[in-house]
């Protein structure tokens, strides 16, 4: 056999698998859109303990198409430990910082306000547990399946078509799975710097950390800072 006749089935192999990923992100999308042009989204969901249920059951059920489609390889979810792990984490606050200041410098111009509807606007103690529960999943299990998704498979898959594909790629489209309009341009710039770190550290790890913490600042903030 020689070295060509071994190279094509891997590449269609590849391909397949990233016709198959995207196949799952489109299909994503659709029903995030489609489910907030139904109708009015619900109110206070992160104080409510079926909502924490429901994500656990929707993220597990998602984790696994993934890595069916990733047939499960370490490699190409990028679960290793990064490369110089002092600047990991500096990359890691540099770019916090960096999305923060961008969050913070289009708010003041575009004023989304609470689109996604997911944080309440003022803190009902008598909820205390069912928040802290839905925060547990919010800033753990989620930001691992989905950095998982699009700077695992995703990047991974994207990689060989070149490096600014693959951020830029995974950044859109991580942006447009939420399914917002006003609050896109703050998504796909975090996504692109998720998918920025993921290429500089060739791990999904940092991305994992920031992301959590992305999410766990926005929950304090929610229900600490008056509005």
């Amino acid at each position: 056999m020689n070295e060509r006749s071994a190279i094509e089935p891997h590449r269609r192999d590849e391909r397949r698998r990233l016709a198959l990923w995207f196949a799952l992100i489109a299909f994503f999308i659709a029903v995030q859109y489609a489910g907030r042009s139904a109708g009015t989204p619900e109110t206070d969901p992160l104080y409510k303990w079926s909502f924490a249920v429901g994500s656990v059951i929707q993220e597990a059920i998602f984790l696994l198409i993934v890595l069916a489609i990733a047939g499960f390889s370490i490699e190409r979810l990028g679960l290793r430990p990064p490369k110089l792990k002092w600047r990991a984490v500096g990359l890691v606050v540099g770019g916090f910082f960096a999305v923060q200041i961008f969050e913070f410098a289009y708010i003041a111009i575009a004023h989304p306000g609470n689109e996604q509807g997911l944080t309440p606007d003022k803190w009902q103690p008598s909820h205390a547990a069912a928040y802290v529960a839905n925060g547990v999943v919010v800033c753990t299990l989620v930001p691992f399946v989905e950095e998982l998704t699009f700077r695992g498979l995703g990047f991974s898959l994207l990689r060989p078509y070149g490096k600014w594909v693959a951020i830029l790629g995974t950044g859109l489209l991580f942006g447009l799975s939420h399914g917002l309009l006003l609050s896109l341009p703050i998504i796909v710039i975090f996504g692109c710097v998720l998918a920025w770190i993921r290429e500089r550290t060739d791990s999904v790890v940092p991305g994992m950390f920031l992301h959590g913490t992305f999410n766990l600042v926005a929950l304090v903030a929610a229900v600490t800072v008056h509005r």
